[in-house]
């Protein structure tokens, strides 16, 4: 649990930085708002991703222990 919670951190601790790194750039502001709509969008399917896989993983050892304890 204390790993998720510290990859989760991480990840939006990236996204803020990212996010800050693009809006004190000097760009257009339509440049801007397409980079933070397409850093955000792919930001976002990452932590979809990475959410999977650790429900994914929660559930094997849910199913495990289940299995173990018929």
């Amino acid at each position: 649990m204390k790993t998720n919670k510290t990859l989760i951190g991480i990840l939006g601790g990236v996204a803020v930085g990212a996010t800050l790194g693009v809006l004190f750039a000097p760009d257009k502001g339509s440049n801007t708002r397409k980079k933070i709509v397409k850093k955000s969008t792919e930001t976002t399917d990452e932590l979809k991703e990475k959410l999977g896989n650790i429900a994914d993983s929660v559930s094997g050892k849910y199913n495990s222990l289940l299995n173990k304890g018929k």
